[in-house]
């Protein structure tokens, strides 16, 4: 095969990856406004529509550990093909959902599908381009992860204003089907398969262990911390994953190999990754409830403000993706915090005259913080990995990212909870005549504030450990040292 066609493969098999990548996220992220929506229609609980999302999460949480596994035993084209016939199927299911059960049903199916895209992808980019060509790739990869959930929100509060909450899945069928053709017409395989066993204990500890880590902080938003479902999950889930990472530790052929913990960069970046994890899930769910319960604006009036700086967020990440080849990760990681600082610094004051331009503005400032950061923190993490870890590697990023975002949601929703709860005793002391409805709006917008501090702390602690990553020059030669 000479260089050309080589090229041109490449160029294909990332377009078709980049697809199916991007209707994946766009599935993720659709449901998050429609909720409410979605509780008329069936006549369920906030608890019991809650697992729309809780449900989708814990299946994509259990099944990242074992996709360094699949990578290994099967092939590129079987998993990628595999992963978007379990989003097509989902979908199907979920638009001719009569009852509640079978939507759940369809979403968990969909989940399937979604679980392994990302990691797959990141794998596939390892071994398709050298250390010093990801950056740019990785930039072109963000744009699609970012620009799904950055429309998801205007798109899904549009079609449930003036269409039906079954468009928000009939839409993407055709599409679904569209990257199925192209995949079984151009993907190729870029890696050997193995007939490498599964340690179905490590299965059984991983699904346990993380399942009840994550089921146990989604809950502790609503039900609180105190609560016995909630300290039982995460405890077990604490114990359960201790054993699974001890197993292995000990095993020859891990299912997730932590020995990618060695390789100091890729820890750095890890725990990097944690914290901008929190702080961006954090603020996504955050932001909605001031507006909605603190301003009084639609679900449609929220997702056009965070609309802008989504966008730009997307199209600056190929932009940052070629920095990252030019100058490394370490400034592009304090110019994006610098960013983030600014943008949490502008709302840890809310009050009921602050304007919408001023939140569009500032939620922008946040996005292109995050630009700066989050592409080129996969990149330098799994460049800092030999090939052969690179889907261990993949794989532990994206359960670490899994369990930051359910961490980070819930410890926002708690201490927004709690502090709104106080603000709204301590208002109603110092003037016993407010009206309810005004007393909820200021306790909503006092509490956003707290929460908002928490995460201004958050973001000087990310730029503490970003300032310890390494220069580009100390990076390529551990590069040239490991191959």
């Amino acid at each position: 095969m000479n260089k050309e066609i080589t090229e041109s493969n490449k160029k294909i098999l990332l377009i078709v990856l980049i697809a199916g990548c991007f209707l994946s996220t766009l599935n993720q992220t659709l449901l998050n406004v429609a909720l409410s929506n979605l509780m008329d229609v069936f006549h369920v609980t906030a608890a019991t529509v809650q697992w729309l999302s809780t449900g989708f999460m814990l299946v994509n949480g259990v099944l990242v550990p074992i996709t360094a596994f699949l990578m290994k035993r099967f092939t590129t084209r079987q998993l990628f093909i595999s992963s978007m016939f379990f989003l097509f199927i989902g979908s199907v299911f979920c638009a001719c959902a009569m009852n509640f059960g079978m939507l759940l049903t369809g979403r968990m199916i969909q989940a399937i599908g979604a679980g392994i895209i990302i990691p797959l992808m990141m794998t596939v980019i390892l071994y398709l381009y050298p250390s010093e060509k990801r950056g740019s790739v990785m930039g072109k990869i963000g744009f699609a992860i970012i620009f799904a959930p950055a429309i998801a929100p205007t798109l899904s509060g549009f079609i449930i204003e003036y269409v039906s909450w079954r468009w928000l899945f009939i839409g993407l069928v055709p599409f679904l089907l569209i990257v199925i053709v192209l995949a079984f017409k151009y993907l190729m395989n870029v890696a050997e398969t193995t007939k490498t066993r599964l340690d179905i204990a490590s299965v059984i500890l991983s699904t346990i262990g993380f399942g009840c880590i994550l089921f146990g902080f989604s809950k502790a938003g609503s039900k609180g911390w105190d609560n016995p479902v909630v300290i039982t999950n995460i405890i077990v889930g604490i114990i359960v994953t201790t054993l699974f990472c001890l197993r292995q530790m000990k095993s020859n052929d891990p299912l997730l190999n932590l020995s990618v913990f060695k390789y100091k960069i890729f820890t750095l970046t890890s725990f990097i990754n944690i914290l901008i994890t929190m702080i961006m899930y954090a603020d996504l769910i955050l932001l909605p409830i001031f507006l909605q319960n603190g301003r009084g604006f639609t679900a449609f009036e929220a997702g056009l403000l965070l609309l802008p700086g989504a966008v730009i967020n997307a199209f600056l990440s190929p932009v940052t993706g070629r920095m990252y080849d030019k100058y490394g990760a370490k400034p592009l990681f304090i110019t994006g915090l610098l960013f983030i600082i600014i943008s949490m610094w502008g709302v840890i004051d809310l009050t009921e005259s602050t304007t919408y331009l001023y939140l569009m503005i500032r939620t922008v400032i946040l996005r292109i913080g995050l630009s700066f950061i989050s592409m080129p923190l996969n990149t330098a993490g799994l460049n800092a990995l030999p090939r052969e870890l690179g889907s261990h590697g993949s794989a532990v990023n994206n359960t670490i990212r899994q369990l930051a975002g359910a961490i980070g949601t819930a410890v926002v929703i708690t201490l927004y909870t709690v502090q709104t709860t106080s603000h709204a005793s301590e208002l109603s002391m110092e003037n016993e005549n407010i009206p309810t409805m005004q007393l909820a709006k200021l306790a909503s917008i006092f509490g956003s504030s707290d929460a908002y501090l928490l995460m201004l702390v958050l973001s000087f602690v990310t730029l503490i450990f970003a300032c310890f990553m390494p220069k580009k020059t100390a990076i390529q030669k551990n590069v040239i040292k490991k191959q």
